[in-house]
């Protein structure tokens, strides 16, 4: 089996990547990824000789280019990842949310019911999507897959019509896709913009921690191995035409998981109890800040038997653990030195 991996060079997707080529060595994995600020070929640097691995790089939202690729790769299936991913940066610049996460989907979806088009036995388009597109809860409840969607950002909005389209090629075409809407991702390898490796990284530096509002905001986070794990599961036994959510049935106000951070990083760094929570700095929150998610992934699990490996705690010291025994790595990504990766290995 071909597969083709959008998106490989990021955070999940290189967890993803790095699942499907230590698990079935006789598959052929291609990565796809355009390497933008947080796509890392670093993130490879242990799998990128295996024999059934190769990388290209290329823009999704290039039409001819992804239709060319897909001619010429023959793929079986498609595990798509690649998306612009932030919060803060789809209130920036919503448009290139857009172009990435719209237009970019749709032109492999073309791309894939091209090449497919004589037959779509054994063939899989697998959309990748969060938990965000289903809107804010309240305290109590959580999101299955029946729940409406009701996205509150420029981010949420872009996932959400990629979802709709992906079904609609499914309903009108008959492509045999899939969909998976997980949680807040954790673990190795994540770009410093998002909570924990930024928050790790400025407790090294002794930086302010910004912390939205009061931090009583809720997320379920779910370990990123679990999610590769989950990934796997689904693109082997999912259904044509459904969608899988994926938790970790971990729910934490954020500054609940910040004192815990803080707690873990003291004792890492020797330091005295509290003394990192003397970094956190409250700051105006986030327009539009969704207040609470939760995931019921009760169906992946009966389903097809899938299960969260770790608590939390557990998989926030093995976390934390692996930034503070890898900091040339998180040195390169804040100084931007791992942009200069590819052209090392490929240029």
């Amino acid at each position: 089996m071909h597969i083709l991996i959008t998106g490989g060079a990021g955070f999940i997707g290189s967890h993803v990547v790095r699942h499907f080529i230590t698990a079935y060595p006789q598959y052929t994995v291609t990565n796809l990824d355009d390497l933008t600020y947080a796509g890392n070929l670093e993130n490879l640097r242990d799998v990128e000789g295996s024999s059934n691995y190769r990388f290209v790089k290329g823009d999704i939202t290039e039409r001819d280019a992804m239709l060319s690729l897909f001619e010429t790769e023959r793929f079986d299936r498609v595990i798509h990842l690649a998306a612009e991913s932030h919060v803060d940066r789809s209130i920036a610049s919503p448009t290139e949310f857009v172009m990435t996460n719209v237009i970019g989907t749709v032109n492999l979806l073309n791309a894939a019911r091209s090449l497919w088009k004589e037959s779509f036995s054994g063939k899989l388009f697998y959309h990748v999507s969060t938990d965000e597109v289903y809107g804010a809860l309240g305290s109590e409840g959580a999101f299955t897959e029946e729940t409406p969607y009701d996205p509150h950002s420029p981010y949420s909005a872009s996932k959400a019509s990629s979802d709709h389209f992906v079904r609609a090629y499914h309903d009108t075409y008959g492509l045999p896709v899939v969909i998976s809407n997980c949680s807040n991702n954790y673990g190795s390898y994540q770009f410093p913009e998002k909570l924990i490796p930024l928050f790790i990284n400025n407790i090294r530096h002794n930086k302010p921690l910004p912390v939205y509002g009061k931090g009583e905001n809720v997320r379920d986070w779910l370990w990123v191995v679990d999610h590769a794990r989950a990934i796997d599961v689904i693109c082997h036994n999912g259904k044509p035409g459904e969608t899988y959510n994926i938790g970790g049935q971990n729910e934490w106000r954020n500054i609940e998981l910040i004192r815990l951070l803080c707690g873990i990083m003291d004792r890492k760094l020797g330091r005295a109890e509290g003394e990192s929570e003397k970094l956190i700095t409250y700051v105006t929150d986030r327009a539009g800040h969704d207040f609470r998610y939760a995931i019921d992934s009760s169906k992946l699990q009966e389903e097809l038997g899938w299960s969260p490996s770790l608590q939390f705690e557990e998989g926030l010291e093995k976390t934390v653990d692996w930034y503070l025994d890898n900091q040339d790595w998180l040195d390169h990504v804040t100084s931007g030195e791992y942009q200069r990766y590819y052209e090392k290995m490929y240029g």
